[in-house]
């Protein structure tokens, strides 16, 4: 079974459930996707809807169109340089939709249909893994607008792709193509257009089989370590509980008996 959440604006992210996997999916291809205050608010709904659906296993996020995505709509980043200091900035916003998707319980696949530019290479990093095209680019022109971007985003490079390459890519603001991304980790895989859609799908498929309470467990302690946040004792306890759970006998079972666990 298919299920398509209906949005009131047919250009805001569009959300598929098919049975294990949900995908969102980028609508703006007239403007590369660029993202609005309202597209950022659907993501969250998204989101929402994602985790609270048991049956979903796997979220694969990608854009329609020759691009991921532009980032944030650079009107609306011009215009915080009017606003008063109290006011919540786009960067905040931004930054709560990466955080959110970055700490979602089921696995995450970016699926990078071109390239991927500003805020938008921040969403991609808070995915679990990155699939993109061998035509594929990036890059984070903050340093060229003035621009000083937000603390969680700079973590996130920081913690996923190391400080040298941090540094590079906020303080030069250099465009780089995909076997670029690949070899500094930003990429999981490079692929063809031919052949994106069978490796995702791939992906997609082996993550869903896996055992859901223990995936999610382990997610948040590799995103706790990557932090430097790590709560020792909830991770000791989750390791604890999953010797006593059902996913371990199920595992164990059809481990012995040369068969897909069914979890």
């Amino acid at each position: 079974m298919s299920e398509t959440t209906d949005t009131a604006d047919n250009s805001a992210p569009i959300l598929t459930i098919d049975g294990p996997r949900a995908t969102i999916r980028l609508n703006r291809p007239t403007k590369l996707n660029r993202l609005s205050q309202a597209d950022l608010d659907a993501l969250m709904v998204h989101f929402d809807r994602v985790e609270a659906d048991p049956a979903v296993r796997v979220l694969v996020l990608t854009g329609t169109g020759r691009a991921f995505s532009a980032g944030f709509d650079l009107t609306a980043i011009a215009a915080r340089a009017t606003s008063t200091p109290s006011d919540n900035s786009s960067g905040s916003a931004f930054e709560a939709v990466a955080n959110r998707l970055e700490d979602l319980g089921v696995p995450t696949i970016c699926r990078l249909n071109g390239g991927v530019y500003g805020g938008s290479t921040d969403l991609a990093l808070a995915c679990d893994f990155r699939i993109g095209l061998d035509t594929a680019e990036m890059f984070m022109p903050a340093a060229r607008l003035g621009l000083h971007y937000y603390k969680g985003g700079i973590k996130r490079y920081v913690s996923r792709l190391g400080a040298d390459n941090a540094k590079r890519l906020f303080l030069t603001a250099e465009k780089i193509d995909a076997h670029e991304m690949l070899r500094i980790g930003y990429l999981t895989s490079i692929v063809s257009a031919q052949t994106l859609d069978g490796e995702v799908d791939r992906l997609a498929t082996m993550l869903a089989g896996n055992a859901p309470k223990a995936m999610r467990g382990m997610k948040q302690a590799i995103n706790e370590f990557a932090r430097g946040e790590l709560n020792e004792e909830a991770a000791d306890q989750r390791a604890r509980d999953s010797m006593r759970g059902d996913e371990i006998k199920e595992g164990t079972k059809a481990f012995a008996e040369k068969r897909a666990p069914r979890f």
